[in-house]
């Protein structure tokens, strides 16, 4: 547990701590939008800054920002960095392109939109969405330019998709960064997600996506070479794909499942058999279950090569990209912290509290905030957790249930509103050939309904827990 005494041997006005909350807060905006300064190092100079003006002592300073730092990069880089690799061995083997023909087959042309929409849907899970987009792109030009309507008619369905996942759903760094921060159990926070993620995309990210593409049917295939489909050798089955995919969402889904069990008395702590599942289901272990799998089926056995030389560099490229956000979750959790020790949690708790705005309410507020602000989803859903994580600890919100609401509420808030500062926004349109105005009429209306719906629906859920 993170070393609380200090927070009341400040014993600051609650004024005061407020005032050093919206001053870090606006600091930080400051150096990450004007300043251009990289989120790792603004997040961290805020913090130590945050906390020699709340009083934290010389002796102390160090473990209260080291520890947790050291915390959330435990719960964050196994994931994010497995999550990293899967994606990259789905993608280089042409996992990608085989998943989203099958479905295309099995809906029929007339469902194309519905096909890739799934086929985006299921390759968003392991893979962010700027890379599954963009190795979706040269499938979703192919089928527009056979099949006609429009590219926004194939795109956006796309896009929605790869939105919802990315935004709410482990093990996006996203999500799993917030539930670090926050304590939420991952696993959990996955089921949450899956339950309102799943409908949101339906309604906001495939039926809206169609309704906006049919007001803007003129739009044609751009001209650009970007990112071809590659000619692949001995390309991966679709069922072998799936499995890859689907394997870590069932390993997770049974360790949650069994550890509901045991918690209940149905099923006996001291069974051997439980706590191997269990192990085996922790969301690091069954994604390197599921990597390593990735590794053996479509890597070693579909190329016949031995472990290593291509392999190497294979997870070389994948691991590269991911470092920041590794390390940004990191100073988010170090900010979180600082927050917590100094006593600024108990303080917007008691804010919070009398003004009566419930906590998932306020997480959402903040989320949002936060993502007008700076445009980066994984940022402000991390700055977001740690404003909000010591003031729920402060309120004594200990249902895992609720925590895992609270985390899904707050990177719904996260993916709302992209525009001009979001580098996705500029993505998107750039490769569909979109105007900044048709860009905001669009992507921008469909991140804003996802994030706005998934809220609604997980607050209802919250209301029964």
């Amino acid at each position: 547990m993170l070393h609380l005494s200090t927070a009341a041997e400040l014993a600051l006005p609650i004024p005061a701590l407020l005032s050093i909350a919206i001053g870090a807060v606006v600091v930080l905006l400051v150096l990450i939008i004007k300043v251009r300064m990289h989120a790792f190092f603004a997040l961290i100079i805020v913090s130590i800054v945050t906390a020699v003006v709340a009083g934290v002592s010389a002796d102390e300073l160090i473990d209260t920002l080291v520890g947790p730092f050291g915390r959330t990069l435990g719960n964050v880089a196994l994931l994010v960095g497995f999550g990293a690799v899967l994606g990259r061995i789905v993608e280089t083997s042409g996992g990608a392109q085989v998943l989203a023909d099958s479905l295309l087959r099995k809906f029929g042309e007339k469902r194309a939109p519905l096909a890739l929409s799934v086929a985006s849907l299921l390759f968003g899970f392991p893979i962010f969405l700027d890379a599954g987009f963009l190795v979706m792109l040269p499938i979703i030009y192919t089928v527009a330019r056979r099949l006609g309507g429009g590219l926004l008619l194939y795109a956006l369905p796309a896009a929605g998709a790869f939105l919802m996942m990315h935004a709410i759903v482990p093990p996006h760094p996203g999500p799993v960064a917030a539930a670090g921060i926050i304590g939420a159990d991952v696993g959990l926070v996955l089921m949450v997600a899956l339950l309102v993620g799943l409908p949101t995309w339906y309604v906001a990210g495939y039926r809206l996506a169609l309704v906006l593409a049919k007001r803007h049917p003129g739009i044609v295939v751009p001209e650009l070479l970007g990112l071809p489909p590659k000619n692949v050798v001995n390309p991966p089955k679709f069922g072998i794909v799936l499995l890859v995919l689907l394997l870590p969402l069932v390993l997770i889904f049974m360790n949650t499942g069994l550890s509901t069990l045991i918690a209940t008395g149905t099923v006996g702590e001291d069974q051997l058999w439980a706590q191997v599942l269990i192990f085996i289901g922790n969301t690091p272990i069954a994604l390197l279950l599921s990597t390593l799998l990735a590794m053996y089926l479509l890597v070693i056995r579909r190329t016949r090569s031995s472990i290593g030389g291509a392999l190497e560099d294979l997870v070389d490229d994948a691991l590269a990209p991911v470092c920041s956000i590794i390390l940004i979750t990191g100073a988010g959790g170090m900010f979180g912290g600082v927050l917590t020790a100094t006593g600024i949690g108990g303080a917007m708790a008691e804010s919070l509290d009398a003004i009566g705005l419930p906590l998932i309410l306020a997480g959402f507020l903040v989320a949002v905030i936060m993502r007008v602000a700076q445009g980066s989803a994984t940022v402000a859903g991390t700055t977001a957790a740690g404003l909000m994580a010591p003031a729920i600890l402060a309120s004594g919100e200990t249902s895992p249930i609720g925590l895992a609401c609270i985390t899904v509420a707050i990177v719904a808030g996260a993916i709302t509103f992209s525009h001009v500062n979001d580098s996705g926004f500029w993505l998107v349109s750039r490769f569909l050939g979109l105007s900044t105005s048709l860009a905001l009429k669009t992507w921008s209306v469909i991140a804003t309904a996802i994030g706005f719906m998934a809220f609604g629906l997980v607050w209802i859920l919250y209301s029964f827990v």
